[in-house]
This record gives structure tokens, C-alpha cells and sequence, in this order.
């Protein structure tokens, strides 16, 4: 109970201080506001001056979707199948035999539930997963500004699934610099026993000597994708004009199809090991006015 209220209490400071004691929570020191120099600091101060309007409409599952068709093309863009307010709403006789549901305000893997099989899929267990995504506000958890406006809906998309052998499908995360991209992440074993692993590559697919912590190397090394190329045109283009984003792609066969946006790739709170490429990925973020 005390643990409760305490906690309610902490999320009614101001942006800077809660963003301050969390950041002294993961890393040990407050962030450098004045002169921040890792990407981690970095993001922080984003989160607090980089506050431009149209980043809701990028961060936003659904809303997104549209803005992304009308820069790159309709061909990129997972098939929505249905949007609605509440998982109660949700008319699952339309829904295929196979489809993703996801909260349109949701990070990473919070707010996703995958139907591989109609026949076998608990929507008692899902509708359970999707209000807990739907009660939680990413914006007073993280103090990620562009989710805080972002309506709460669900979205249901076509299933998309891997041709590599792995079957594992692969998510492609470019990190982009004023339209520039220059090094990705690829995550991998999402649905497997051993959890999320990801693997970081420069701008030419070179594998860097690095890791985030709770998500070591994958056992096997991804290989280049076939369309990286193109995925990383698409990347440049979707972040003209930003001073730092990450896009994320999937690859099914030789086709590619857009993930999503954020602003803040674990939300600047996660350690990279060794700690040094927390520096070395800051000197690509130039702020702005600064």
C-alpha cells in the first residue's frame, strides 16, 4: 500500500526531476542537462525540448500508418484489419484465422497479442493483456511526451510471418540522424524460451561489439537481409528533418513492410555494455539549437 502511494506521488513531479532520479536509478548519476553527451542523456533532454506537435501521429500504431503510405507508398504498410476502443468491441468472427492485435499508444511488446491459430487462441487471456496495455500511460511512465495525446484504441493486422528457416521474424531497427541512418539493431527470439535478443551493425551491416543490458547477442548471428538496401533508403526518407528517430522494418521474402516510429529507443534507460557506446552513439545526435 505504501509502495502504491509512494508511487503515485513520484509520478506527480515535474518531467525534469522524475526524469532525473530515474535516470540516477538505472545509470547511478543525473543527467548532464546543460552539456548531455551519451545518447542516453541525450534522449532525455529530447524528451523535455524536442516537443513538435506532429510526433503524436508518428508514435501512434494506427495514425501512423497513413503518414508513412503518403511518404514511401501503400506497399509498405501491414494490412489493418479492424480498430476499436475497447478488446470487448472487438468482432472476432471477422477476424482471419491468423492476425496481430495491437494497442495503437503501446511500446515495444506490451500491447501485442498474435493469433497463430483461431482454434486454439485464448481471448479471455488476450482481452486481459490488452486492457493492462490500455490502463498504462507510457507518457507518466517515461515522460515520452509524443505518447501522451496518442488515443487509446486497439488495431488488428495482418499476420506476417518469417520465410528464414529460424521462423523467427526479425525486426529491423534503423537509427536515424537528421535523415541519415547510421547503425541498426536486429531483434530477434521474440516469441522464443530464451527472450529478446538484440545484435547492433553499423550503416554497411558490420556487427559491433556491443550489447544493451537484459538483451545479449543472439547465439546465431542474423544475416543481412535481402532488401536492406531499400530499407535503409525508406529509413532516410521517413526521418528527413528529424533530428534523431528510429524506423523499424520486417523482411517477409523480398518484401518489406514498415514497423513503427519511436523517438526514444528504450526510452534512453537501458545501459550499453561496455558503456563507452553510449558516447560514441551520442556524438551522432547533434540537439537542436544546440
Amino acid at each position: 500500500m505504501k509502495n502504491s502511494i509512494m508511487m503515485k506521488l513520484v509520478r506527480l513531479l515535474p518531467d525534469k526531476i522524475y526524469l532525473s532520479l530515474k535516470f540516477y536509478n538505472v545509470f547511478g548519476r543525473f543527467p548532464n542537462w546543460k552539456n548531455p553527451q551519451t545518447y542516453s542523456e541525450k534522449l532525455q533532454w529530447l524528451k523535455l525540448y524536442d516537443r513538435r506537435p506532429e510526433y503524436t501521429k508518428m508514435v501512434d500504431k494506427y495514425a501512423v500508418k497513413k503518414y508513412v503510405a503518403d511518404l514511401i507508398g501503400e506497399e509498405y504498410i501491414i494490412p489493418t484489419l479492424g480498430v476499436w476502443d475497447r478488446p470487448e468491441d472487438i468482432d472476432w468472427d471477422k477476424l482471419p484465422n491468423q492476425f496481430v492485435l495491437k494497442t495503437t499508444h503501446g511500446g515495444g511488446n506490451s500491447g501485442v497479442v498474435i493469433c497463430k491459430d483461431k482454434n486454439s487462441f485464448d481471448k479471455q487471456l488476450a482481452e486481459e493483456k490488452l486492457n493492462g496495455s490500455l490502463r498504462t500511460d507510457l507518457y507518466k511512465v517515461w515522460r515520452e511526451w509524443p505518447y501522451k495525446n496518442v488515443p487509446k484504441r486497439i488495431i488488428a493486422e495482418k499476420y506476417i510471418e518469417s520465410q528464414l528457416d529460424t521462423k523467427d521474424l526479425p525486426d529491423y531497427k534503423f537509427f536515424c540522424f537528421n535523415g541519415e541512418v547510421k547503425m541498426l539493431y536486429v531483434a530477434t527470439g521474440r516469441q522464443k524460451e530464451g527472450g529478446l535478443r538484440f545484435d547492433f551493425f553499423d550503416k554497411d551491416f558490420h556487427h559491433l561489439p556491443f550489447y544493451q543490458k537484459d538483451h545479449p547477442n543472439s547465439d546465431i548471428q542474423p544475416i543481412k537481409p535481402v532488401s536492406f538496401d531499400k530499407m535503409k533508403v525508406l529509413a532516410g526518407q521517413l526521418s528527413k528533418g528529424l533530428p534523431h528517430v528510429r524506423v523499424d522494418f520486417y523482411e517477409v521474402g523480398d518484401k518489406v513492410f514498415f514497423g513503427e516510429m519511436t523517438f526514444y529507443s528504450m526510452s534512453g534507460m537501458t545501459p550499453y555494455i561496455p558503456s563507452e557506446w553510449d558516447s560514441i552513439i551520442g556524438g551522432y545526435l547533434s540537439l537542436p539549437n544546440s
